[in-house]
């Protein structure tokens, strides 16, 4: 996620309460309202005395050619840099972006916004929102935290469905309403993750929970946001997720409940594109996978041949970052 910063400086009460209910990571705000600002609420303010320091931890430099390019990322090694163009020019910020991942720029619109967080695929660390109108301010913030790169999916093709004994199963309960096709991704090895859809369909056993996902065993693996993965037993609530859509559309999800369960278990094997993949989830027919055509199905009527959707990537992991490092996972 790119770090979101409003600026309320001069002092501005009501874009410092916008951007604290829209979500954004810090203000900008003048020294002698620190205070003030944390009396509003739990927020990083960044000022001479804030939480991150003018010139100790961030500065400002204007971009006019390669010589100031340069000093940029010098700078850059040690404190972030908010870089301002002379014409917003993206090619000097690709060259930044590239050498660098300390780079932030001030963006006035929603569009602004958006092409920062696009540069170079990967986007800039952060961007400084400078508008004083609350509502455009609100957008800006609103769309930054729900844009994340869709997921490729791919097609796994079930080989078979076999009931295993009592373990530990993780349902991650999420801050956002789901629908059919939706879930999180989850599976065995770090390089195959299967969709498994939330409880959001109606059913004779029990109530639609569309905010939950009966996710797998304590082992698997689940997707955050930007590429990072946990243990299903390491999530906790406030940590985020990556939500995921049968067309690939990928949503960050805050986590406000799990719980793990004792409960008898499925292990599900499937053929991908780079061999044998699998997940283990709990026996039950309200735990699902998402079809090829995004159709939820149940885990108990797999069959041999069925089509369902999940994410490939290397196999690697260490504490959830990728590797690049030789491993095979069975």
């Amino acid at each position: 996620m790119k770090q979101i910063w409003v600026k309320a400086d001069p002092w501005d009460k009501e874009l410092v309460t916008t951007a604290l209910e829209a979500g954004a990571h810090a203000v900008m705000v003048p020294e002698e309202r620190v205070e003030e600002v944390r009396e509003l609420g739990i927020i990083t303010t960044v000022a001479r005395n804030g939480d991150i320091r003018w010139e100790e931890d961030v500065t400002t430099v204007e971009v006019s050619s390669s010589q100031d390019e340069q000093e940029i990322v010098q700078l850059a090694q040690s404190k972030k840099v908010i870089v301002k163009t002379t014409d917003w020019n993206i090619i000097p910020l690709e060259n930044l972006v590239a050498q660098s991942n300390n780079i932030f720029v001030p963006v006035k619109t929603p569009q602004e916004a958006r092409t920062a967080s696009e540069i170079l695929e990967k986007g800039v660390a952060g961007v400084v929102v400078e508008n004083q109108d609350p509502k455009i301010v609100k957008e800006i913030v609103g769309r930054l935290l729900s844009h994340n790169d869709p997921v490729k999916l791919v097609e796994f093709t079930i080989e078979s469905v076999t009931p295993a004994i009592m373990g530990d199963r993780v349902c991650v309960d999420t801050c956002t309403l789901m629908e059919e096709g939706q879930g999180l991704l989850v599976g065995n090895s770090s390089s195959a993750l299967f969709l498994v859809q939330s409880e959001s369909l109606v059913n004779p056993y029990v109530s639609p929970r569309p905010f939950r996902v009966n996710a797998g065993a304590v082992h698997a693996y689940i997707m955050l946001p930007g590429g990072k993965t946990k243990y299903l037993s390491e999530i906790e609530a406030g940590d985020r997720v990556l939500g995921v859509s049968s067309d690939g559309q990928a949503t960050e999800m805050l986590v406000g409940r799990v719980k793990i369960e004792r409960r008898p278990l499925l292990l599900i094997k499937a053929a991908g594109p780079e061999g044998v993949v699998g997940i283990i989830v709990q026996n039950a027919e309200t735990i699902r996978l998402v079809g090829a055509q995004g159709e939820a199905i149940s885990v108990v009527a797999l069959r041999p041949g069925d089509k369902v959707l999940g994410y490939v990537d290397q196999a690697g992991r260490h504490f959830g970052h990728k590797v690049d490092e030789t491993i095979t996972e069975k």
